[in-house]
């Protein structure tokens, strides 16, 4: 099985691009307000913060990938659906389950899981948008 490394990197850009419109504009107020960390504070630690996200989301988009080939190969079909179908599964199964667990016992507010949750959601969904048109 090979990879397409051009969708990797479309689809880690991607990533980037939704975590600095979700996290960085739409959001910013209310992510503030809901986990306690200043627009400052959270600019200070900005340069490690970026170089974490750019390599999950690097990973992301290779599990991604690989899981959209592998489903692709298995029903012989390569549509966008089927990509977003995956991306939508993998949301569900790793993110969303995860999120909600970890949030639940460290006693985060529920409005700050949907927050996160829905990122994901958005993420997990544009990367494999892109992933399955390439």
């Amino acid at each position: 099985m090979e990879l397409d490394w051009l969708a990797i990197v479309a689809a880690t850009v991607v990533g980037m691009v939704v975590a600095g419109t979700w996290y960085g504009k739409a959001f910013t107020t209310l992510w503030s307000s809901l986990t306690g960390v200043a627009a400052a504070d959270s600019q200070k630690a900005s340069r490690r913060n970026m170089t974490q996200l750019l390599v999950a989301n690097g990973m992301t988009a290779v599990g991604l990938t690989a899981g959209i080939k592998v489903t692709s190969m298995a029903v012989g079909n390569g549509s966008v659906w089927l990509a977003l179908l995956v991306g939508f599964a993998a949301w569900l199964a790793f993110s969303a389950s995860t999120l909600i667990q970890h949030n639940a016992f460290e006693l985060k507010p529920p409005q700050l899981t949907m927050l996160n949750s829905a990122y994901q959601l958005v993420l997990f969904l544009g990367m494999a948008l892109t992933i399955g048109v390439m």
